[in-house]
């Protein structure tokens, strides 16, 4: 996803409705000062029902707690770097030149979106979408991601219609409501997806920056053989370490989620093959195509297991879910004991969300953690 995160309007998304099926989420828009919300619906064995998470940022002048491992400062340095691009990018040519430039056609009106999404109406048509980048590499991350999706020829993904180190333009896609039909569909092409494959955990998709971003904190892609091994060293701890620097986690709730990463191999169920994934695959970038085709937009794409995007899907809620998941395994069979496996997959974004939203994120990622260890 790129660092921005204002999905709810990439490839021109109209707000969500409410349908039968599923929440309505509403992702506010991602600026300085103001922070998203986002519905949980926390994981099965963890706890039930759901909650309403306001994100907050550290306050001022807290003391930062200090951290285990490398790499914590430049991980900091990033997500403060990216913060602060939000506000400053591209303050130069505006998104209609862009387009213009990027597509080789004239512009005849653009409307803004969000801070980061401007629809601009290109001379005798169609609309189309730019957006900008808010983070060192966020475009090419993305761009590269949109089209390793593409590849696979499973869940459709708006095409790329230009994009530079700044820009990206893509079709805007006609939105409509969530239906059960385009749920299940979605959930044979999610499987599909997955099934395409990738050279390794950890694997960027072609000619994507190892250094890529999941929202605006940073997300490195580095290949490993052993999910076990990877998801923790890769996915968990760097991002346990930056909520404990901002003051969220006390060193001795990190030593919680620690005790998980510890019991990973025994608790990771079969070993399966690296999968492609969305790899932000919330409600947010699951857009509901008036066509009845479902579409992703926003990836932080790369190889990883499979019950990692189904896992972040029931975090946060997604419309007809159980109609996803159904014809996902009828399509590809998940390993038995896959809902009690549902939370260290969210233990990845929710200590993401913790180190960029506060406190929280971090005590839901906490419940998730003793829930494996108190076993």
């Amino acid at each position: 996803m790129c660092a921005g995160r204002a999905r709810a309007a990439d490839a021109g998304r109209e707000p969500r409705r409410r349908a039968g099926g599923g929440p309505a989420i509403r992702r506010a828009e991602n600026t300085p000062g103001r922070l998203p919300r986002r519905r949980l619906a926390l994981p099965v064995g963890v706890m039930t029902g759901a909650v309403t998470v306001t994100p907050r940022r550290v306050p001022p002048g807290r003391a930062a707690v200090p951290g285990r491992g490398a790499g914590r400062a430049a991980a900091g340095a990033r997500i403060a770097s990216a913060r602060t691009l939000v506000g400053v990018i591209g303050r130069g040519e505006g998104p209609g030149a862009v387009a213009a430039r990027l597509t080789g056609r004239p512009v005849s009106g653009e409307r803004a979106r969000s801070g980061a999404l401007t629809e601009v109406t290109l001379a005798g048509g169609p609309a189309v979408m730019v957006k900008r980048g808010d983070g060192p590499g966020a475009v090419r991350a993305e761009v590269a991601g949109l089209r390793w999706l593409a590849a696979a020829r499973a869940v459709p993904v708006p095409q790329v219609l230009g994009h530079d180190e700044r820009w990206m333009v893509t079709e805007l896609v006609p939105t409509g409501r969530p239906d059960p039909e385009a749920a299940t569909r979605f959930g044979r092409a999610l499987a599909a997806l997955h099934a395409a494959g990738a050279p390794a955990f950890g694997a960027a998709p072609p000619d994507g920056p190892r250094d890529a971003w999941i929202g605006l904190a940073p997300m490195r892609n580095e290949p490993g053989t052993d999910w076990p091994h990877w998801y923790a060293e890769h996915r968990v701890l760097p991002y346990l370490r930056e909520a404990v620097d901002q003051g969220c986690l006390r060193p001795g709730e990190a030593a919680v989620v620690e005790r998980v990463c510890e019991r990973l191999p025994e608790l990771a169920g079969p070993p399966e093959p690296p999968a492609r994934l969305h790899g932000d695959l919330w409600s947010g970038n699951v857009l509901w195509g008036a066509d009845g085709r479902v579409r992703l937009i926003d990836p932080a794409a790369h190889g990883g297991h499979r019950e990692t995007d189904l896992a972040m899907l029931r975090l946060f809620g997604c419309p007809y879910l159980d109609r996803i998941v159904g014809s996902y395994q009828e399509a590809a069979p998940l390993a038995d004991g896959w809902t009690e496996r549902i939370g260290l997959h969210q233990l990845f974004p929710l200590l993401v969300h913790a180190a960029l939203f506060g406190r929280s994120y971090a005590e839901q990622a906490l419940a998730t953690s003793r829930n494996y260890t108190d076993k």
